[in-house]
């Protein structure tokens, strides 16, 4: 039996600084509709990771530094957001 994570959680992407990609780890203590995308330091987006109704637990995904459309992009700062709605029954 898989116990759900107790808190939302977006931990720190390893290895960082990376070459040519990096693992992202997160917990749900719920399901939820998850968002999770990456900008460059002035805040455009560069890339949507997840964009999909997930169960609780604990996660991961690989960003292989490409942009929405498969091209690589320059070296540098990088910052990512989670984002997760709720599923509420009625």
């Amino acid at each position: 039996m898989c116990l759900a994570p107790e808190r939302f959680a977006l931990e720190p992407n390893y290895p960082n600084p990376f070459n040519p990609s990096t693992t992202i780890r997160y917990q749900l203590p719920e399901s939820g509709s998850v968002h999770l995308e990456i900008f460059d330091v002035v805040g455009q987006k560069v890339r949507t990771l997840i964009a999909e109704v997930q169960s609780a637990g604990i996660h991961q995904v690989l960003w292989d530094s490409r942009d929405d459309s498969s091209r690589p992009v320059a070296a540098g700062v990088y910052f990512y957001r989670l984002q997760v709605l709720s599923l509420i029954h009625i």
